[in-house]
């Protein structure tokens, strides 16, 4: 992968047409490249914006040789992409990130191996795959969150659980699929690290980024993070590219930590992509996340992403588009437009449901403070809960 692929010179294909591929699509088009995007649905937010869609599905043989015809690189844009579909195409195209770092993190046994390989703490755990399993659960676990090893987000298949009553009762709802269960621990903040590797080893990274949950969904990022000290920033940035590096990995990827009440730090999880938590990025630095995810699919230098402006974003769910009696609405964007620092991000999906993501506001502003003002204004407005 040490060839450049310079701007204008080549298609970059992205499997996946959700938003985080609209938005790599936007990032390679502004610097010049083709694009194509693989996904079963005609209508993809992606798809809408790239010059060409594939549609089929992310494990069609044809689809993905159409693809590897097309494209001189190829990346994805979420971490379920099936493995085997990356394996495919790297055997004729460059392909970042590469199929072993996506299995590493579609797989939270697997995950948390590499998290102790790298020298990362994590919440205490155990494996539950059989029967026998759950009844060899240690006693300090409990209360603990038990989380599918697949195939899970933005809280989906975790349920959290007090006795081994409750955990039997849940891993049965679960379908006795194997899960991890993470010992429960007292939270005081959730944060995260955006870090972009290139194929020569060089490695860059966003500031620590502070964010806030609501229902397993993100629903605030603030940058810079308010309420971490300089020191367990180092300590993010640190762990965060330690856990990079050692999977030899290409690309974007987020990595998620928990501050705890006692002010240490433990690992969560990672996102092989782009993240949610670094949308922000588009306007409030210099370089984004999304172009730094075509740089490293590209081969093209890293630049150290520059923090131009402090700035709090908020997630814009589905729910927005429904008054209080299940009405169709469309938000005050006029409204929310006539505040300063602004920047107002739709997806391009057609049908808002409760819980789906439909688009980001950025707040940036001169200090944090002024950035903190104008998000609570936006709140008001969209009626979000403060």
């Amino acid at each position: 992968m040490s060839e450049m692929m310079l701007p204008g010179e080549a298609t970059l294909g992205v499997i996946g047409g959700g938003q985080l591929g609209r938005m790599f699509v936007h990032a390679a088009q502004c610097l010049g490249y083709r694009t194509l995007v693989l996904d079963p649905d005609e209508a993809s937010p992606a798809g809408a914006v790239a010059h060409e869609q594939i549609c089929a599905g992310y494990l069609d043989p044809a689809g993905l040789e159409q693809m590897a015809s097309r494209c001189a690189a190829i990346t994805t844009e979420f971490e379920n992409v099936p493995a085997q579909a990356l394996e495919q195409l790297a055997r004729s195209r460059r392909v970042a990130p590469a199929a072993a770092a996506v299995a590493i993190c579609q797989d939270r046994v697997a995950e948390k191996a590499h998290f102790a390989a790298s020298g990362v703490a994590c919440a205490p755990y155990a494996v539950i795959a059989s029967a026998a399993d759950l009844q060899s659960v240690p006693d300090r676990l409990l209360p603990g969150i038990l989380k599918t090893a697949r195939f899970g987000y933005d809280g989906k298949g975790q349920m959290r659980v007090s006795s081994r009553a409750e955990l039997a009762m849940a891993w049965g709802e679960l379908k006795g699929v194997t899960c991890v269960l993470e010992q429960m621990l007292p939270l005081a903040l959730e944060l995260s690290v955006i870090s972009a590797r290139g194929s020569d080893g060089s490695i860059v990274q966003f500031p620590v980024q502070q964010n806030l949950h609501i229902d397993g969904i993100l629903a605030v990022t603030q940058v810079p993070a308010a309420d971490v000290s300089e020191a367990l920033q180092v300590q993010a940035l640190r762990a965060a590219a330690r856990i990079t590096e050692s999977m030899d990995y290409v690309g974007v990827l987020c990595v998620e930590f928990f501050l705890l009440q006692d002010g240490s730090l433990i690992v969560n999880e990672m996102a092989p992509r782009p993240h949610n938590s670094g949308h922000y990025t588009i306007d409030a630095c210099d370089v984004s996340q999304f172009e730094l995810q075509v740089r490293t699919l590209a081969g093209l230098p890293l630049t150290p992403p520059r923090l131009h402006s402090p700035t709090l974003m908020l997630n814009l769910l589905g729910d927005l588009w429904f008054d209080a009696a299940g009405n169709l609405r469309t938000p005050a964007w006029d409204a929310l437009l006539a505040l300063p620092g602004t920047h107002l991000h739709l997806y391009g999906k057609a049908s808002p449901r409760s819980g789906r993501k439909m688009g980001h506001l950025t707040i940036t502003a001169a200090t944090a403070g002024q950035a903190g003002q104008i998000a609570l204004k936006a709140a008001m407005i969209l009626g979000l809960s403060t």
